[in-house]
């Protein structure tokens, strides 16, 4: 399974990008498709389709339990993905990439392991007020099991964390308020990305600050992954996951980045096949890494089409696609703006192609439903961030997420829909 890459491309033509996505030549209700919920799933190039079916249908085997030719290819062809991965994030080591079956069961595996090794009763693990669910309940479940406390970084009205005074001409970030951290504070695990927003966090800055006092940083990358250029060591995280599905690859399939040294000692979060060196009745002994933390059959055609998927991403200009996603974003703004009583939820100067907004007297269901009528798919609801809908007061919104396939015509046909959706709901 090959993952070779070209030349990376640099000229944006978005014909290009489109005519790789078998899925976008689909009709809905006898309309063109018009995806724009690409921060739930995004779509698959046929190359990621095509390398998974190219799997089952020519090496399929289990990985590392064989001496048989096809147990070798599928092996080579995984840990082939690895190393894609590996070098696309910048780890030091391919052992230092944990597959998981997505961001929720990487956070988990971090809270899970990370809570039998770090916490005990009265410490602290600091998350921020724009979570998925996925970054709250595992940290809630882990506070639970050890006695600590769970604490939580309000959000400004733009969409912003609220990190303490506004800065000066030589403070880029706010310095934490004292409050936040605190001697007793073990964990911070926040997003790269808001996946309800769209907001870039300052990342690389708050984990600085947290490792002065020696605080173990978790980042949840799910929605940073298919738009930013991603450096674990960079960043100075200990932790980073993130999904498949989200950047154009596979649904099943998610990654734990950590720290060799910390996952040296931390517990393994589940027990199996693959994940020990030696069991008896009496005491079992852990395989070395990354299979410590890899208990069982993985998913191995979703991580060479997790890996496909990288390499593609690879062949081509990121900061270009990102550029592209953010001159929808613009258009997207102005033009929905231009409708009585809309109102965006998550206004942060930085932000990728994610654009939440209601409109009064319009419920977002309802309006989600008629958009899909036209032919339009739109996420509606609250986005799996149920606290943060409650710090806008609001019980959902509409949420277009974009991709490096859409195109302007596409956010003009959004809006236009919109519209007319809006005079047939008030």
């Amino acid at each position: 399974m090959s993952t070779t890459s070209s030349p990376v491309k640099s000229a944006y033509h978005v014909e290009e990008f489109r005519a790789q996505f078998p899925i976008l030549k689909e009709l809905v209700h006898g309309k063109p498709l018009v995806y724009f919920d690409n921060a739930a799933t995004s779509q698959k190039p046929r190359r990621v389709i095509k390398a998974e079916s190219t799997y089952y249908a020519t090496i399929n085997a289990n990985v590392h339990r064989g001496v048989h030719t096809l147990s070798t290819k599928a092996t080579e062809a995984q840990e082939a993905a690895r190393e894609t991965i590996r070098k696309h994030i910048n780890a030091k080591h391919a052992h230092e990439i944990i597959f998981t079956s997505g961001t929720t069961a990487s956070i988990n595996l971090a809270a899970t392991s990370l809570g039998q090794l770090l916490l005990e009763k009265g410490d602290e693990v600091v998350i921020s007020g724009m979570e998925h669910h996925s970054n709250i309940v595992p940290w809630q479940l882990a506070c639970e099991r050890h006695g600590a406390t769970l604490k939580v970084i309000p959000i400004t009205e733009s969409g912003e964390w609220d990190l303490g005074e506004t800065p000066g001409p030589s403070t880029p970030l706010r310095e934490a308020r004292s409050e936040v951290f605190t001697e007793k504070t073990r964990i911070l695990a926040i997003s790269h990305v808001s996946n309800t927003l769209g907001t870039i966090n300052p990342v690389k800055e708050l984990i600085a600050q947290a490792k002065k006092q020696g605080i173990i940083t978790v980042v949840d990358g799910a929605q940073a992954i298919p738009h930013l250029k991603v450096d674990v060591q960079d960043l100075g995280c200990d932790f980073y996951a993130f999904s498949g599905h989200k950047a154009y690859g596979p649904t099943g399939i998610g990654v734990l980045y950590g720290r060799e040294e910390l996952l040296e000692k931390m517990p393994p979060w589940q027990g199996g096949g693959e994940m020990i060196d030696q069991v008896n009745f009496e005491k079992s002994t852990w395989a070395k890494l990354p299979f410590k933390f890899e208990a069982g059959t993985p998913n191995i055609a979703g991580i060479i089409g997790l890996g496909e998927a990288i390499s593609w991403m690879n062949d081509y200009d990121l900061d270009a696609m990102a550029a592209h996603e953010l001159t929808l974003l613009a258009r997207a703004t102005k033009e929905l703006l231009t409708i009585d009583g809309l109102r965006i939820i998550g206004t942060a100067k930085e932000k990728v192609g994610v654009i939440s907004f209601v409109i009064e007297g319009v419920h977002h269901y309802d309006l989600g439903t008629l958009l899909d009528q036209q032919g339009i798919a739109v996420r509606t609801g609250h986005h799996c961030t149920q606290p943060l809908m409650d710090r806008f007061g609001v019980s959902g919104t509409t949420r277009a997420s974009f991709a490096c396939f859409n195109t302007m015509a596409e956010v003009d046909a959004l809006v236009a829909a919109t519209k007319k959706a809006v005079k047939m709901l008030r």
